[in-house]
C-alpha cells in the first residue's frame, strides 16, 4: 500500500448540495476502513484534500467512483514519500 494525497476541484449546484449525505456516508465509511487517512474540504473555495492509502492510482479512483459528487470532481493525485502527523505520534504523557 502506498499514501496518496488526492486534490480535488469541483463546482457546488443544487444537485451537488443533494447528493452530500450519500457522499459523506461514503467517506465516513473509508475512513473508518483505513482507506482514508483524512479529509478535508474547503469552506470558502471547491477544494478538497484527501489522503488515501491504495496500491496505485487506479485504486484511488476506485474508491471515490462510489461516491455520488465523483462525476463533478476534477483530481491531482500525488504519491507521498512522507506523511507524519500528530496522529501517528505517541500520546503525550500526564503524570498526575
Amino acid at each position: 500500500m502506498y499514501k496518496y494525497q488526492v486534490s480535488v476541484f469541483f463546482s457546488i449546484d443544487e444537485e451537488f448540495m443533494e447528493l452530500v449525505p450519500k457522499h459523506r456516508t461514503i467517506i465516513n465509511e473509508l475512513i473508518l476502513k483505513g482507506v482514508i487517512d483524512s479529509y478535508a474540504i474547503s469552506a470558502e473555495i471547491g477544494r478538497g484534500w484527501i489522503t488515501m492509502n491504495a496500491k496505485d492510482k487506479d485504486g484511488i479512483h476506485k474508491h471515490l467512483k462510489r461516491s455520488p459528487l465523483y462525476k463533478y470532481f476534477e483530481m491531482e493525485i500525488d504519491q507521498l514519500m512522507v506523511y507524519d502527523s500528530q496522529m501517528y505520534r505517541f500520546p503525550k504523557m500526564v503524570l498526575n
